[in-house]
This record gives C-alpha cells, structure tokens and sequence, in this order.
C-alpha cells in the first residue's frame, strides 16, 4: 500500500520506530519533532497515518483538533508510549495506571493508545525476554497495518461516493446538470450572492412546440434536439454561468455576478443563438428551433432556498409563451410576496 506516515517525536522516538517497525521505510515517512509543527504538515499534506510520542507536549490537543474536523477526521492516530520496567510489580502497576491514560487518549481522538515496554522479564530467571519483546514489536505492526487499511477503505468509498455524486447530479442525456443539483446549488448561490453584496439572476429557457418534434420526427429525434440545444448553451455561455436540464424540455441558467438588465439581454441572446441557426439533426435532417425565456433577478425578500425567485422567472416564462413564444420576458415590476 503507498501509503503516508508522519511521525510526531524526538529522534530517540524515531530510532525506536525504526527498530519495532521494519517496514516503515516502504512508506513516505515524515518526522516532525512536536505537534505544534504537525499541525500545519497535516493540514497541507493530509497523511494517512500518525504516529505520536504520548510524552509530547499537546499530544491530547492534536489529537482532538484532528478528529474535530471533517474534512481531516479519517486520518488513524496511534499514540504511542514506553515505560521501563524491572519485575512483575511494576509491571502490574503500569498495566492499571495504563488504562487511564488509554481512556484519555481516546476520548480525545486517538484511534489507539499503545504503550511499549522498554524491557520485560523472564517467568524464571533474569534478563530479557525476547519472546515479549516479540510479541509488542507484532501488536505494533499490526496496529499500523489495521490503520493503514482503514484509512485505504476510507478513500476508497470517499472515490466511490464521489462517482456517485457526479451520477446523482447529471443528466444522462445532456450531460448537463440535472434538476437536483439545481436545488442544490440555488440556494448556494444566492447564500453566496447575498454575503457579497453581488447581483444574480436565473433563466427559464422551454423549448417551443417540442410534443410537435416528437409527434413528427419520434423522441430519438426528440432527444438528439436536447442534446444539441444543451450543446449550444453550454459553448455559448459564460465561464461563469451554470445551465442545468430542469426536466423535459426545460432548462435553468444561473446567471452569477448578474444584475436584471443584463440577465434579459443575455436571455435575449439566447433565444436568438437557438433561432438563427437551424439544428443538424443528422445527416439528413435539420431543425429550426426556438425557445421562450423567462427572467427573474434576486430580490431582498426572496426566501433563501430560491422557492420565489424560481416562481417569478416561471411567470415571465408564461408570459413570453403567451406572447407568441421565440422571445424573453423579464417583467422588473414584480409585487413583493
């Protein structure tokens, strides 16, 4: 697994890693000497895994600060710590005052508290015992092994909820943004627009007399025309103007950054963009194609989901429907709800 360590310690701390885990020098390893430098390493790299000297300064606070932001929280911290010990008694004793520093370490975030130590002794006789050295250099292991693996699941649904999203929000058909992300994003943008102090605008754009494209040519042809109508807005906007297929042959364009007149002079754009040249259908085939626009502009007392404003544009799109279609209406005088 390519996988990112930082480690958070003394290069006495470092050397002891380096001794217990072997492996260490297949991944990218980072040393940073204390958490206060750590913390801005995992900001911009964003490793995969800490190892952390418990005796460290703000050990707790680095912890809690990691786990307490979303964007950063998959990242698997193991805090690690040693005692020397000399026979069973003391042994026994580091094993209960253990428990309340484990208990610490994880409410505070850590994902796991291992403490290490330095020397053991034999069931008979004196020295060392190297089977339990063993046993702790194996438990360590594993346990950045078990991180590791989490964090590589995590990444893996996070790609996975990633093509999932993109799905949700796109039309098949137009490759556009479909209608769910449109709720999304209205609300977004005018939370944006508002905080800014920044003008902005949407378009209603329906195709006219599209039952009469798919009465007569079938809705393969129905479809194709969709599909090249969502092409030409889409090469003929703004960088900065976001259509989206509303539903049927309904489209929405957020206009940011666009006040009322100038959302009615491009709306008046593109229904001439969509008229003056016929559609190549296919190689036999072509369409002349017009739309109706509705406009509206964002007014202080629309509701922050954009419920009102989207109702407005939809009544100027009636309007210019009524008014013989191919054009754009966008009535200024509107009554306050």
């Amino acid at each position: 697994m390519n996988a990112s360590i930082l480690v958070v310690g003394d290069s006495d701390f470092l050397a002891g890693l380096q001794d217990m885990i072997p492996e260490l020098s297949r991944f990218t390893v980072e040393v940073v000497p204390n958490p206060r430098e750590a913390t801005r390493l995992i900001q911009a790299q964003q490793p995969d895994l800490l190892l952390i000297q418990a005796s460290q300064a703000g050990c707790l606070d680095l912890c809690q600060q990691i786990k307490s932001q979303t964007q950063i929280a998959w990242i698997y911290c193991i805090v690690l710590d040693s005692h020397p010990v000399k026979d069973a008694s003391a042994l026994w004793q580091l094993w209960q005052s253990e428990l309340t520093v484990k208990t610490n370490m994880l409410e505070a975030g850590a994902d796991a508290y291992i403490c290490l130590y330095l020397s053991s002794f034999p069931m008979v006789g004196t020295g060392v015992d190297p089977d339990f050295v063993l046993a702790q250099q194996q438990f360590l292991v594993a346990q950045v092994g078990v991180g590791l693996q989490r964090v590589q699941t995590h990444r893996d649904l996070m790609r996975a909820n990633d093509v999932l999203s993109a799905i949700a929000l796109s039309d098949p058909l137009t490759e556009l943004n479909n209608r769910r992300a449109f709720e999304w994003e209205l609300p977004r943008q005018i939370h944006s627009a508002r905080a800014r102090a920044t003008p902005i605008s949407l378009l209603i754009l329906d195709v006219d007399f599209f039952k009469r494209i798919n009465d007569t040519y079938g809705h393969l042809i129905g479809d194709r025309a969709l599909e090249v109508i969502a092409a030409r807005l889409r090469h003929n906007l703004r960088f900065y103007d976001t259509p989206f297929r509303y539903g049927g042959e309904e489209f929405v364009v957020l206009l940011s950054d666009t006040a009322s007149q100038e959302a009615g002079a491009i709306a008046n754009r593109i229904c001439r963009l969509i008229s003056d040249r016929p559609f190549t259908i296919s190689d036999t085939l072509d369409l002349h194609i017009t739309i109706s626009a509705g406009v509206a502009s964002l007014l202080p007392y629309d509701d922050p989901r954009g419920i009102s404003l989207l109702r407005r544009a939809d009544k100027n799109l009636l309007q210019a429907k009524a008014r013989g279609r191919n054009c754009a209406v966008n009535n200024e005088e509107e009554e306050e709800e």
